[in-house]
């Protein structure tokens, strides 16, 4: 559908060029063929109107009117509003709809581990206060957290592919006929309807990625190199354009990866003068002698908990369908049922080598004050028989989201419509794996002495003293020490009809008037097996583990861009193992239901919330030299508010040494 320009030019005569005559309205209907060419219209060959006057008539469409109408959406609405349509989501070459939704000015994302965008902050304000809607529904939101219950409300718009949006708006004041909840912004995300561009409509897509992140990690953990992406719609009416049915589907897999370099469990600041577990030795105490530029006594500073080095392995997949029937039995009716749902799948693999400071004796260098930090940091066991943690994790996870509704629209007279609409839609996350969501191995050879993280150049190194007489790690050393099988569940349930309605005062003034009745029910719960062995398990003799479990790897070629990954004294080599494979063995000796994540939720928090709300909004547009358009309007809420949760009484113990 586009806009028509209509112009009529009369006919006055022919002119004569080289002996031969032309018609003016074939010159003119060249100049309209070649307008149309150059700005991607259609052009409708002229007609006559009366003897000797010729209409013109051209249809602009495509990404011309895909700008039209966005300029139109920000000229006519009420308070600061923004919107992008199909044309411009699809010509950028966005993975999702919070990619396309970052072009809006005011808007900033975040972004996943595979860094795909993932909620969206409006204005400065965060994704929790943030209004999403579907259509004008308000859409329930879920979301889990690696280590404890959620409680987040942020919609994740790394569920949707940007393919089966028709279009967005993002309204950044408030109105009366807005819902409220948006403080950031209400977020309104339009979908196609077959009857809005009646006739026969197809498109299919097919795409194939290559994510060159993935093919720098282990083999063992590297995916296909191609993964596919596809998407098609169909849209087509019939019956006179009385009837519309618009189906579209889309498909997405992704394999990618990250390698990360880490101080992962923080660093413990301490004042020049303290003297305390963890500190450096004070002036005239055993070890000060080792300790190199001293931080004064009124400076503060810091010493690392641990040093790790991850690489990891994820793979999405995304699925996305739509499904929309229209029927108008007469013109002023309007009867619309519609489907939408979206499935988001993300598996992770990590592979790890990480040492964890005890903060014994230690020699170190440090930088100057205030604020030190050290520039060499050395824990000394001269024992070396200290853990070398070579952990693994499996972390998998579910979204979806489903919404059905239905929306009926009446036209009472040309000035006074009505509209009811009802949808029931839910979204829920959780595991995708039968150990849970985030699910942790701790696995090592004690065979660590004098440890040493040089931080110095961008890359932290670690250099680790091996026994005396040993080169090498050897497999025959490996075994499983602590564990953590984490399971977290959210789930939102919204069901909501809403009764409006306009009456068209004038061509220049209009009363919009509604009201609606929403219940939500949400619940989030969270549960941990944890052996908290990760000193070192008895329970497993050396040799428990097979030694083809564990598979032979070396650091620095994963991190080979990041200057002072080439330093010689670099501890090079660690194992990757098959995270399954090595915790059925953990299983058959410890148990399963020491190696599973549980059911039974320790945290398991529930909320219902019935909201009744009406509003009434005056508008009035004035057509002066420059165009006004105002508003005046009155919103009642009303919430009840019931809650019950499960909540674990047991204090936390020490967390895991490996990836969390």
């Amino acid at each position: 559908m586009g806009r028509k320009n209509d112009k009529s030019a009369r006919h006055t005569g022919g002119f004569a060029v080289n002996d031969r005559t032309f018609d003016r309205r074939a010159r003119q209907k060249t100049l309209a063929q070649a307008i149309s060419l150059i700005l991607g219209t259609s052009m409708l060959t002229p007609a006559l109107a009366q003897e000797g006057e010729v209409v013109e008539e051209v249809i602009v469409s495509g990404i011309r009117e895909s700008l039209n109408s966005s300029m139109e959406l920000k000229r006519a609405a009420q308070g600061v509003v923004d919107g992008i349509v199909a044309e411009d989501i699809g010509k950028f070459p966005d993975t999702n709809l919070a990619e396309s939704l970052q072009r809006i000015s005011g808007v900033s994302i975040d972004r996943s581990a595979i860094g795909e965008g993932q909620r969206v902050t409006v204005r400065g304000v965060g994704p929790d206060f943030n209004l999403v809607l579907l259509n004008g529904r308000q859409m329930p939101t879920s979301s889990i957290q690696s280590t404890s219950a959620s409680n987040s409300r942020a919609f994740d718009f790394a569920n949707l592919a940007s393919e089966a949006v028709a279009g967005v708006e993002v309204y950044k004041t408030s109105r009366s006929s807005t819902p409220t909840g948006g403080i950031g912004a209400v977020i309104n995300i339009k979908t196609a309807r077959p009857l809005d561009n009646p006739g026969l409509r197809t498109s299919l897509g097919l795409k194939s990625v290559i994510d060159e992140s993935a093919q720098n990690l282990p083999k063992s953990l590297q995916g296909d190199d191609f993964t596919p992406e596809i998407s098609g719609i169909y849209s087509d009416t019939f019956a006179d354009d009385t009837f519309g049915i618009a189906v579209n589907a889309s498909y997405q897999k992704r394999n990618s990866g990250f390698n990360q370099a880490a101080v992962g469990g923080g660093w413990r600041a301490f004042n020049g003068d303290e003297n305390n577990w963890g500190t450096v030795a004070q002036p005239g105490q055993p070890g000060s002698e080792r300790i190199t530029n001293r931080p004064n006594a009124d400076d503060t500073y810091s010493v690392p908990q641990d040093i790790g080095y991850s690489v990891n392995a994820i793979e999405r997949t995304r699925t996305n369908g739509q499904l929309a029937l229209q029927w108008r039995p007469m013109d002023s009716l309007t009867a619309t049922l519609d489907y939408t749902y979206s499935e988001n799948k993300i598996k992770t693999q990590r592979n790890e080598l990480s040492v964890w400071f005890n903060f014994g004796p230690s020699s170190s260098t440090f930088t100057d004050g205030p604020v030190a930090a050290p520039l060499v940091y050395t824990e000394l066991l001269p024992n070396a028989n200290s853990d070398l943690s070579m952990g693994g994790a499996q972390f998998a996870t579910k979204n979806e989201n489903t919404s059905v509704g239905f929306n009926l629209g009446w036209k009472a007279s040309d000035r006074l419509g009505f509209t009811f609409d009802y949808h029931d839609s839910s979204a829920e996350s959780g595991a995708d794996s039968p150990f849970g969501s985030n699910a942790v191995l701790g696995v090592a050879g004690f065979v660590r002495g004098d440890t040493t993280g040089d931080f110095r150049q961008d890359f932290p190194v670690i250099s680790v003293k091996l026994p005396n007489g040993q080169t090498g790690i050897n497999a025959s050393q490996m075994t499983v020490t602590g564990s953590a099988f984490r399971n977290g569940y959210s789930r939102m349930d919204i069901k909501q009809a809403q009764l409006g309605g306009d009456f068209e005062f004038t061509d220049n003034s209009r009363l919009d008037f509604g009201v609606a009745l929403t219940e939500m029910r949400n619940r989030t719960a969270f549960s941990t097996v944890q052996n908290d062995t990760w000193g070192s398990d008895v329970a497993f003799d050396p040799g428990a583990f097979p030694d083809e479990l564990f598979r032979a790897d070396t650091i620095r070629q994963y991190f080979d861009q990041i200057s002072g990954s080439n330093n010689p004294n670099l501890f090079n080599d660690f194992f990757t193992f098959d995270f399954e494979k090595v915790r059925g063995v953990a299983a058959s000796i410890r148990g399963e239901d020491r190696f599973s994540a549980s059911k039974n939720f320790t945290t398991d928090r529930r909320v219902k919330e019935e909201s009744q709300s009406a509003f009434v909004q005056f508008s009035q547009s004035f057509d002066t030299a420059l165009p006004i358009n105002a508003a005046v309007g009155l919103r009642y809420e009303k919430t009840d508010v019931g809650s019950n949760a499960l909540v674990d009484a047991r204090r936390g113990s020490a967390g895991p040494r490996t990836t969390s």
